[in-house]
């Protein structure tokens, strides 16, 4: 088998470049996961869809592969498993990924993080966890109400993380860096918090989510993260049967106070953060309680 008659309509430039269909997105994809490729042409593929920019249609067939190739969590309770996938880390500011994942468990619903360290010049939320003593966990395992796991990218499919990878050859991020973001390696019920960094990504993944009939909670990332920006409250949107409303507005004008954050971006330094945030010794940033609510809310429905 081989890719190279989707490359030629993918790879004609961004104004020859032709959309293909769900169904040739999900063999393409298939062909991917199944090593079927050679390096070539999986860096052809990268640098086409790169220049060209992934159609709806496209990223729903590509997640159709990756879904039924992945392996996935069990939930062992009714409560809807919370996804929060983490691929960007922080870089100037603390990443309060864990942060969220851990307020979201004190709610007594199950938080499943899943995630691999694409920046290695940043701190990831597996350096965090590691330093709050949060261990990877296979991804056949299950989880339970009010428990956060962190499950490797590596775990769900190896090929998917490889994907992943390719950047450090190409210096380039690819299609996988998007698909992860709207991934939830679970069975059953669930809530996807996800994000976008560039605003012209909203509405494209609004519009996946819908389609593939998701129940998420979609905002403007902090540093890439699926988690409010400490400082300022992002736009928010909660989607749902379909559905797309806006939960959360942007929050507006200039700061009245800046929250205490620690100036260390360390994990060591995150995690003393963490553990006096859920201590109640220091108060939760209000953009992050008002990110607690809605995802409490979604699960609800």
């Amino acid at each position: 088998m081989t890719i190279g008659h989707y490359i030629k309509d993918i790879g004609r430039g961004k104004e020859g470049a032709r959309d293909i269909t769900r169904e040739q997105a999900s063999d393409l994809m298939g062909q991917i996961l199944d090593g079927q490729v050679s390096d070539l042409e999986l860096g052809a593929f990268c640098i086409a869809m790169r220049i060209k920019g992934e159609s709806v249609q496209e990223m729903l067939g590509f997640l159709d592969a990756i879904r039924q190739r992945m392996a996935t969590f069990r939930a062992q309770a009714v409560a809807p498993v919370v996804v929060l996938p983490s691929y960007n880390g922080a870089r100037k500011l603390p990443l309060l990924t864990p942060l969220l994942a851990l307020l979201v468990a004190r709610q007594g619903l199950p938080v499943l993080i899943h995630g691999a360290n694409t920046e290695s010049a940043r701190v990831s939320t597996q350096n965090v966890l590691s330093a709050l003593e949060i261990t990877a966990r296979p991804a056949t395992d299950s989880i339970a109400n009010g428990e956060v796991r962190f499950v490797p990218t590596s775990a769900i499919h190896p090929q998917l993380q490889h994907l992943l990878e390719v950047r450090n050859t190409l210096g380039l991020r690819n299609s996988a860096h998007s698909l992860v973001k709207l991934l939830a390696p679970c069975t059953g019920a669930h809530v996807l918090v996800t994000s976008y960094t560039h605003p012209e990504y909203a509405d494209s993944m609004a519009a996946t989510l819908q389609a593939l009939g998701s129940t998420a909670l979609l905002l403007r990332g902090t540093e890439g993260e699926a988690v409010a920006d400490a400082r300022r409250c992002p736009r928010m949107q909660g989607i749902h049967l379909g559905s797309c409303e806006e939960l959360q507005a942007r929050q507006e004008g200039s700061l009245a106070q800046l929250p205490e954050l620690p100036a260390d971006i360390t994990p060591e330094s995150t995690a003393r953060y963490t553990r006096a945030v859920l201590a109640g010794e220091l108060p939760i940033p209000e953009p992050v309680a008002c990110q607690l609510r809605h995802i409490v809310a979604l699960a609800a429905r």
